[in-house]
């Protein structure tokens, strides 16, 4: 053979060789390196049903479940699998029209793909869902999946629960894609705070399927399933009946009410007025009570107890007591010349008061709610020598209102809480012109909670809480313990069993104050308003509200010797402090105290209850809105055919077909609201 054949023989040769040598390499890599094919290969031949677990339950201090779990059911579709689908049952049943039905399965085919199951129709209701069982046949590719929701059997507390939602594509990014499309967490409340605790763990089955994806059977006998692990449960310092009379007594009005265990920080209740019932965020109409809800101008959805900024008015005058005290500017005995009007600025600052002796000393003062007193006092601590200006001073008192835990966010276990406002110097010196052209009687309102100082309810409880234990406190809290906690629980929960002691003020400064509010409750502003069986201390409030009536401010703490209950109430547009704010107060804290409210004084709450405090504007939005509402519905009723049901319509869903592009959407309207004519603003007693 000559040497040029023989080359290209052994050329010939090589190539063979290395292409067996690359398919054998390959062979080796997709058998035993690459997982890729052989989980294309699973996914054909095996489905992957997720088992939902059941959430953690939240109980209250009693034991009493204040939140359950109930099974509802998703209808799901594999869009793979829909062929000769009864359409027009389907959409009868699930009240919606072929548009929508198309529209629904093109959704399902751009989030999951044909191959996997996709929600159609979430948490269908129990009657909804009896008639698909009836009618599954007719559906080939939908399937009935139970998922365990949230139900709610004392329609009570739903701003501190908050609701469980489906996840959207900012969560599962955020979550390092460990939540899936169809996964549902906590949106907001305590279900948001301890989503890792409450939501437990999601368990998987793995069904066969043949080669025209029907489910066969389990896979590998069940060998590879793993169950759903429920999640734990959350023990709080709630009670639920103090909670439903708060509501009940807010009911009609714009406000807030917070009450706390001084001795643990635990909050005993926590209502938002505005509220609703928290069922209305569960099941088939949830997405629509959301929008209305959202949508609604009173904001019933809207945590007032965490996120409403009022001025405190003279509920802040204890604290203002406090500080004089504390810096020595006062002794107890320090009393006040007041005529009817403040007089040491550069024009008189009138109040209701008249006559002398209202203000002879601190207890006295704080009993009858002396404006001019507590003016000056706080002018005083601007004006203090000790410092070398009243900027100087300032900062000094400022930095006493956050030990007191206002201008600074509390830290309760709940997400989006606001801190209200102290104010900072920057602020002033950029309003006056700078530093040097501010002085105390530029600001001197803020003695008497007005000005630019805003608190929430729950800051104003938390202070009440300080005070009645001479200056300590726990951070307020809901969730005593979680069940079987781990180090990670412990070292999340440390914080609010830490017993904090920001203040040094003695206990003697803090007796003349407690003295003083008990004062208010004997025979000062408050003097009318009992809690049977208990005495109390109290301080009234009556905060200026330029949009319109004052706001009624009402803040206690009972017993007076040995509080177990702190109470702050805010109304808004209700006049004095103890004429609404002060009667609900004191409702709570006979019925946390005494477990019960007599027959008799119940008259008085079925009467606080029906009263309406709600501000005009509002329901002038109530109206417009309702009217619009009756209005679109007639046009509905005259323009809507009657929908007659075409039973055994066969339909083939083409998963390739071109989506209906016309889409309906609501009409957006923007309701002008009349404002409120501010009134005349001048001081007032409580």
């Amino acid at each position: 053979m000559r040497v040029y054949n023989q080359s290209r023989s052994r050329v010939i040769q090589l190539i063979f060789i290395a292409v067996f040598i690359l398919i054998i390499g390959q062979l080796v890599n997709l058998q035993l390196f690459n997982d890729k094919y052989t989980e294309l290969a699973m996914n054909n031949a095996v489905y992957k049903k997720i088992v939902y677990p059941s959430r953690g339950i939240i109980f209250d201090r009693n034991g009493k479940a204040i939140l359950d779990n109930v099974a509802m059911f998703d209808l799901t579709v594999t869009p793979f699998q829909v062929k000769n689908l009864d359409t027009s049952t389907l959409c009868n049943i699930l009240r919606i029209d072929t548009a929508e039905f198309h529209k629904r399965m093109i959704t399902a085919l751009i989030k999951n793909g044909k191959y996997r199951p996709s929600v159609f129709e979430g948490l269908v209701s129990p009657q909804v869902q009896a008639q698909l069982e009836e009618n599954m046949y007719r559906f080939p590719g939908f399937d009935l999946s139970e998922r365990p929701i949230r139900s709610y059997p004392f329609k009570a507390a739903a701003h501190i629960l908050g609701y469980v939602g489906e996840v959207d594509s900012a969560i599962i990014k955020q979550s390092n894609y460990f939540y899936q499309m169809g996964d549902y967490a906590g949106r907001a409340g305590l279900e948001k705070t301890y989503e890792p605790v409450l939501m437990g763990q999601r368990g998987i089955k793995y069904l066969i399927k043949d080669n025209k994806n029907r489910i066969q059977g389990s896979y590998e006998s069940g060998m590879f399933d793993t169950s759903a692990i429920a999640g734990r449960n959350l023990y709080t310092s709630i009670d639920v009946k103090v909670q439903q009379l708060a509501e009940k007594l807010l009911s009609n009005k714009i406000g807030s009410a917070v009450a706390i265990n001084p001795k643990t920080g635990g909050i005993i209740a926590m209502a938002s007025a505005p509220g609703y019932d928290p069922n209305l965020l569960t099941g088939a109409e949830r997405r629509r009570n959301f929008s209305r809800m959202f949508l609604d101008t009173a904001k019933p959805m809207y945590n007032r107890a965490i996120k409403g900024q009022y001025p405190p008015g003279s509920t802040y005058k204890p604290l203002g007591g406090l500080i004089a005290l504390d810096e020595g500017l006062i002794t107890p005995s320090f009393g006040y010349p007041c005529g009817g009007a403040y007089f040491g600025c550069s024009r008189p600052v009138r109040c209701t008061h008249s006559g002398g002796g209202h203000a002879r000393d601190l207890r006295v003062a704080l009993a009858n709610s002396c404006n001019s007193y507590f003016t000056h006092i706080f002018r005083m601590a601007l004006d203090n020598k000790a410092f070398p200006n009243p900027q100087a001073g300032y900062i000094k008192w400022k930095e006493y209102n956050n030990a007191f835990g206002l201008g600074v966010r509390v830290g309760v276990d709940l997400p989006s809480e606001d801190k209200g406002n102290i104010p900072d110097t920057s602020k002033y010196n950029r309003d006056f012109g700078g530093f040097a052209r501010w002085n105390s009687c530029g600001l001197q309102t803020l003695g008497i909670g007005q000005d630019r100082m805003t608190a929430t309810p729950l800051q104003m409880a938390n202070a009440m809480c300080i005070i009645a234990n001479k200056g300590k406190y726990y951070l307020p809290h809901f969730v005593d313990s979680i069940q079987n906690e781990t180090d990670a629980d412990t070292v999340f929960m440390a914080k609010y069993r830490k017993l904090h002691t920001p203040l040094h003020i003695p206990d003697t400064s803090f007796k003349e104050v407690i003295d003083g509010m008990h004062d208010v409750t004997v025979y000062g502003t408050a003097h009318f308003l009992k809690v049977p069986g208990w005495e109390y201390c109290a301080k009234t409030g009556t905060a200026q509200n330029p949009h319109g009536e004052n706001h009624s401010w009402f803040v206690a703490f009972a017993p007076k010797d040995d509080p177990k209950i702190a109470v702050a109430v805010v109304v808004e547009n209700a006049g004095y402090g103890s004429t609404w704010g002060g009667p609900i107060a004191a409702f709570m804290m006979e019925q946390y105290l005494n477990d019960s409210i007599t027959t008799e004084r119940m008259k008085d709450v079925e009467r606080i209850s029906k009263a309406d405090l709600i501000p005009r504007a509002i329901k002038h939005w109530y109206y417009v809105k309702d009217s619009l509402k009756q209005a679109k519905q007639r046009e509905i009723d005259e323009n809507t055919p009657e929908i007659t049901t075409k039973t055994e319509t066969k339909v083939t869903f083409d998963p390739e077909a071109e989506p209906n592009k016309k889409q309906d959407s609501d009409t957006a309207r923007n309701i002008q609201q009349p404002m409120l004519k501010p009134d005349d603003i001048r001081l007032k007693k409580d």
